[in-house]
């Protein structure tokens, strides 16, 4: 019942040069942030796939060196992990590692299978056998039982059939494969250093890695990387784009280029257009902290309100004492974020966040810094309210525990116990990201999906 909206996951894939599997742990600590439950490897020697799994960080690998670098071969993938379908245990943690009819092949997902429910009740009826509660295994049976001679073919057959979010690395004992849904929901980019490839989930891996941009990998589009370079198909076209509008609100690292643009710039944007839309009479401009000083400093520019830093968050928490005569949710933001009390002292304040979930969090912040001495507390949510699931890869809530969903937003505010509050617009938000709505996924706002929900599909984590 945390009151944050979960990450999704992190790909990597490596095709050419040394010490492969160090280079791909190196590329999932810049996406560390998009998945915290497992990390995993995989990296063929041309013959054979090996592979670690662990449940955690990255660290949890790097520590291991000696196995990291038992990992020898030309290629590799790489994943970090937060559930958005499946339960949160080894067996859901990826790469997954399978033999078939064609060699041992490795995959890495990220996103939502839509109709993954309906297909895995196909094929368990078939007397097919399932290791694990992911959708990620659904595409592996797919492959598997494909007639396509070609693993090319067979994996192109195969996605040709999901609906849903996906962003796909493979690796097969020669190759790597990529792939990225039609509607193209979350980012993957191509990147090179000398004769080696790089793909990953953002670009902030590539810059880790000193890696050069290449271009996304296109909505649709499959590709083999192997010692004769990059092929590249596409699948059936899809009627429109529908890039997830969140990774710029939240998901993505500031200093990435996703969907062909730099997240830094458009959450800029997205502060600059909130304060425009909801001005306020205040001294100060302060972010709940990280993901929302951006958007806060974008607020602070175009308002000519003075931005500081006003809470401070504690990233060394991981699993704690809670003491269970205390309220838990407080003492969890208690650990998390403490405020300054010489910024907030007799200061208006307008306090920035991303979005609103169940609220949880925000009271108790808004409690802390009038406690800290603040006057006023005007909130800012860089955001729509979020009115429905998401079927697409973020671990939402169901709507009945969206606070949006339940509340109107002045029996919000009073939770809350804000002075004021208000969220970004949908036009607002739509006008300043690149291309224009028409090219955006932001059903969690308007319940506008860019494709019939089939009935039993995966909404949230399912535990």
């Amino acid at each position: 019942m945390d009151e944050g909206v979960g990450e999704e996951c992190g790909v990597m894939g490596i095709f050419g040069g040394t010490e492969v599997a160090r280079r791909v742990l190196m590329g999932l600590y810049s996406l560390q942030h998009r998945g915290q439950e497992s990390v995993g490897v995989a990296v063929t020697d041309g013959a054979e796939i090996h592979h670690l799994r662990r449940m955690g960080l990255v660290t949890e690998l790097t520590r291991e060196e000696k196995l990291v670098d038992s990992l020898k071969g030309s290629a590799g993938i790489g994943h970090v992990r937060y559930s958005t379908t499946g339960r949160s245990n080894i067996n859901n943690a990826q790469p997954m590692l399978v033999s078939t009819k064609r060699g041992p092949l490795a995959i890495a997902h990220n996103g939502n299978i839509v109709n993954a429910p309906e297909i895995r009740q196909e094929m368990e009826e078939l007397g097919h056998i399932f290791q694990s509660t992911s959708d990620t295994e659904v595409i592996l049976h797919l492959i598997a039982r494909s007639k396509k001679e070609d693993l090319f073919d067979a994996i192109s057959e195969s996605l040709a059939k999901l609906t849903g979010a996906y962003c796909l690395v493979f690796l097969s004992k020669d190759a790597v494969y990529v792939a990225r849904d039609g509607y193209g929901f979350r980012p993957l980019c191509l990147g090179k250093m000398d004769d080696t490839w790089v793909v990953a989930s953002e670009t902030c891996a590539l810059d880790l890695l000193s890696a050069k941009y290449e271009r996304d990998i296109k909505p649709g589009e499959i590709c083999r990387i192997d010692a004769s370079g990059l092929t590249s198909r596409e699948l059936p076209a899809k009627k429109r784009k529908a890039h997830c509008v969140f990774e710029f609100i939240y998901f993505a690292r500031p200093d990435s280029r996703i969907f062909e643009e730099s997240c830094d710039k458009i959450r800029r944007k997205i502060g600059k257009q909130l304060a425009k839309e909801h001005p306020a009479e205040a001294d100060v401009v302060i972010a709940v902290p990280d993901s929302s000083n951006t958007a806060a400093i974008g607020y602070a520019q175009e308002a000519g309100i003075r931005f500081d830093i006003g809470l401070l968050r504690n990233h060394y928490v991981g699993r704690t004492f809670i003491d269970p005569s205390q309220n838990v949710r407080e003492q969890k933001v208690k650990l998390k974020f403490n405020p300054i009390a010489g910024v907030l002292k007799g200061k208006r304040v307008v306090l920035v966040d991303d979005s609103i979930v169940r609220g949880t969090t925000l009271k108790f912040l808004t409690k802390m810094l009038r406690d800290a001495g603040a006057d006023k507390v005007h909130i800012r949510i860089s955001s729509p309210p979020v009115m429905n699931p998401c079927y697409y890869g973020m671990d939402f809530p169901s709507k009945e525990e969206l606070i949006a969903g339940t509340m109107t937003q002045e029996e919000t505010r009073k939770l809350l116990g804000a002075d004021t509050l208000e969220y970004l617009s949908i036009k607002g938000l739509l006008s300043v990201v690149p291309r224009g709505g028409g090219s955006y996924c932001a059903a969690c706002f308007d319940g506008k999906y860019p494709e019939e929900i089939p009935a039993g599909s995966t909404k949230f984590r399912c535990e």
